[in-house]
């Protein structure tokens, strides 16, 4: 490794010593090897930090939090410390496959501007089958706002950013931190506000490079359902959206947390705000009556229906990342 590294890997954690060390052996395992990997332990915890002091390779550094402050500060405590000219996330339960950073690193060179954020696809595993997502790659000329929140059918994941699979210059994540204090949608409230800076544009790689692990089984922060915080954030940030993303964030993914309420007064509250603020289109209003007129459970069988019906009818895929990977469909929104 040269004197400094070209990347700086960022992992929060607390408290899940053996997921960590996965992911630690992941990022250190990448063919592209010029990097740092930075372990952010979000407050004290004996066990995770004894558990990294048994990888013994130089190019691992553990940072101890004072106190819990979340997985936002711990990204931002890590970007300040981060030596390499790019930092790239990586949550603790997810896996990185071998070449995901130098194929980031090389989409990196055609960028036609100065501060490219560098995606991918991911490999959404769950315990019921793995799916290849987002679906799409942006349009040229497309809006980023729109690429993320506007639905092209009724099926969640036409665009998608998860923090494992963002790497992004270190000056503009300084520039640019996470919001801490926001429950969800913490990779869109971060994407949205550092595209609106200029020399700034979203570059996502086809190939899927992350495994994102999202099991059922396990409570995570992304299945809470903060909805009246995450209302007024997205009011707070209309800026950031064009009429029709705006429409279709506050149609589908508030709605989508909303919905458990069952309250009337919110129905109206959310379609009240999307025809005034936004534009929305009729795949919108489908999705909005689906997420409050469907029960979840109902939903979720209708989904999987799908899946196998597509699975069954659908060739398989030129190039399949892991095994038992399904079409690239990660079903209705839940």
């Amino acid at each position: 490794m040269s004197a400094f590294p070209d990347v700086s890997v960022v992992i929060p954690t607390h408290s899940r010593p053996a997921l960590v060390t996965r992911a630690v052996r992941g990022a250190l395992a990448q063919t592209f090897d010029n990097i740092e990997v930075i372990v952010v332990v979000d407050g004290p915890d004996d066990e995770t930090v004894d558990a990294l002091g048994a990888i013994r390779d130089r190019r691992l550094r553990t940072i101890v939090l004072p106190g819990q402050g979340g997985a936002p500060n711990a990204r931002n405590t890590g970007v300040r410390a981060a030596q390499g000219q790019w930092t790239a996330f990586l949550d603790d339960d997810d896996e990185w496959l071998p070449e995901k950073l130098a194929v980031q690193l090389e989409l990196a060179k055609s960028a036609a501007v100065p501060l490219p954020i560098i995606t991918s696809r991911l490999i959404n595993r769950t315990p019921r089958a793995d799916f290849v997502m987002p679906r799409r790659l942006p349009e040229p000329g497309e809006p980023r706002s729109e690429y993320l929140t506007v639905r092209h059918g009724l099926f969640h994941g036409d665009g998608f950013v998860q923090t494992s699979t963002i790497m992004a210059p270190t000056e503009l994540l300084r520039r640019v931190p996470f919001a801490v204090g926001l429950p969800r949608l913490q990779e869109l409230d971060w994407t949205l506000r550092a595209l609106a800076q200029d020399g700034v544009d979203l570059l996502v790689s086809p190939e899927p490079l992350v495994v994102w692990h999202t099991d059922e089984d396990r409570p995570r922060l992304s299945l809470a359902s903060p909805w009246e915080q995450m209302f007024d954030w997205s009011r707070c940030s209309r800026s950031l959206f064009t009429p029709r993303a705006y429409a279709a964030v506050t149609l589908s993914v508030i709605s989508s947390m909303a919905a458990s309420s069952g309250s009337f007064r919110v129905f109206r509250a959310l379609l009240q705000e999307a025809r005034a603020f936004g534009r929305p289109g009729a795949l919108d209003y489908l999705t909005f009556l689906q997420v409050w007129l469907v029960p979840p459970a109902l939903r979720a069988k209708l989904r999987d229906s799908v899946l196998r019906r597509r699975r069954a009818a659908e060739p398989a895929p030129m190039s399949v990342p892991a095994p038992g990977l399904a079409a690239a469909e990660p079903g209705l929104q839940l």
